[in-house]
């Protein structure tokens, strides 16, 4: 479960009594109860919230370099969400990826997390070579693909 961003919070509030003021002055005029100013102000300041939450993260993302790892001999009883609490106790995931034969749809045994630069160096040095599920993982940076190339293999 997330946690309440307390920024976004506090600009949440803010926003909703600016809101409330605006719309008291703007139909003072028309007897409305004050609850229902209190509610379209709060209304308004949660789609206000919304819209600069998502620039924030989208600014967060953009500004972050991202590092993909190869993650290798993965139990086949290992799926995503496994995978992700394993990485994300080295820092932030922004994607796990696990792949599968496209026959049989089983698991092959390797993947591919994306995550900060910084928590990925992280991640190799803490996970490299330990024991997960009673296998010896492999993890380390992934190579990337020349444009184009449809390789099959593991990186």
């Amino acid at each position: 479960m997330k946690s309440f961003d307390h920024k976004v919070i506090l600009i949440t509030l803010v926003i909703a009594v600016t809101s409330f003021f605006i719309v008291d002055l703007a139909l003072s005029s028309t007897q409305l109860d004050a609850a229902l100013m209190l509610a379209v102000g709060i209304i308004i300041g949660s789609v206000v919230s919304q819209f600069l939450k998502s620039d924030t993260q989208q600014e967060k993302q953009s500004n972050l370099s991202t590092t993909t790892l190869y993650v290798g001999n993965l139990p086949y009883r290992a799926n995503e969400h496994v995978v992700r609490e394993l990485f994300e106790e080295q820092g932030q995931v922004f994607s796990v990826r696990l792949l599968k034969d496209k026959n049989t749809g089983k698991r092959r045994g390797f993947g591919f997390v994306e995550m900060s630069k910084q928590d990925a160096e992280k991640a190799i040095t803490q996970l490299n070579e330990r024991e997960f599920q009673q296998r010896t993982l492999k993890v380390r940076e992934a190579k990337q693909k020349p444009e184009g190339e449809m390789d099959h293999s593991p990186a």
